[in-house]
């Protein structure tokens, strides 16, 4: 082809479904816990039973969802237990990425950082959770990325991959997002001001926060 016009890829069925799956697990429309009825979700998408399947061993691959026999596919659930393991690490991984790219401060993204939390002001204003979900990723891991260490930033995906549905919760209440907002303000004046270790101990907070809010919410249920 010797046309200067890029044509994009369509979609693959799977693919399609995939964004989907991934898209109402992350704004909190497919709960944890919650069972998936293919057969309604296949009409509903407008595909066969086939791309579903195949969208479902993939999420099942991330730990999204799990299959029970004779049951079906089930959004995951993480016990309390397993959420405080998971923040956890995260702690630990995220702290060395933060101070791995505090430490060259020529690769520190403070631009795409801003751009980020725009959005993620912008979507929390309005209480659209899948927007700040995307948005607060691209904050993170922008930050992330910056150490320039991939195989630690592919860790630290997994682990936010196996509590997408959980955040999502934590950011339907608008205290929740009001205190996302602040956090990531902070953060954002203590990496300009070139102070690494303020910035581990925010992250350190804004982690604790969520964690503290979600075993409250999972404990009354």
């Amino acid at each position: 082809m010797n046309s200067p016009v890029r044509r994009r890829r369509p979609q693959t069925a799977q693919q399609f479904v995939l964004g989907e799956l991934r898209g109402a697990i992350t704004s909190g429309q497919l709960k944890p816990g919650m069972p998936i009825r293919q057969d309604s979700l296949a009409e509903q998408l407008g595909v066969s039973r086939v791309p579903l399947r195949e969208a479902l061993r993939i999420l099942e691959a991330e730990a999204l969802v799990v299959h029970k026999a004779h049951r079906g596919y089930f959004v995951a659930e993480l016990s309390l237990a397993d959420l405080r393991e998971v923040y956890r690490i995260r702690e630990v991984l995220e702290t060395e990425a933060v101070r791995q790219a505090s430490g060259r401060p020529d690769k520190l993204p403070l631009a795409t950082l801003e751009t980020a939390q725009h959005e993620v002001e912008k979507a929390a204003g309005t209480g659209d959770v899948s927007a700040m979900a995307a948005a607060n990723r691209r904050f993170h891991f922008a930050l992330y990325e910056a150490a320039g260490m991939p195989r630690l930033t592919r860790l630290i995906a997994t682990l936010w991959d196996a509590t997408d549905a959980y955040r999502s919760l934590y950011y339907v209440a608008a205290d929740n997002r009001d205190h996302v907002v602040r956090e990531h303000r902070a953060i954002l004046d203590a990496l300009r001001g070139g102070e690494t270790n303020a910035a581990a101990r925010l992250l350190d907070e804004h982690r604790m926060h969520a964690i503290e809010a979600l075993e409250d919410m999972l404990q009354q249920d």
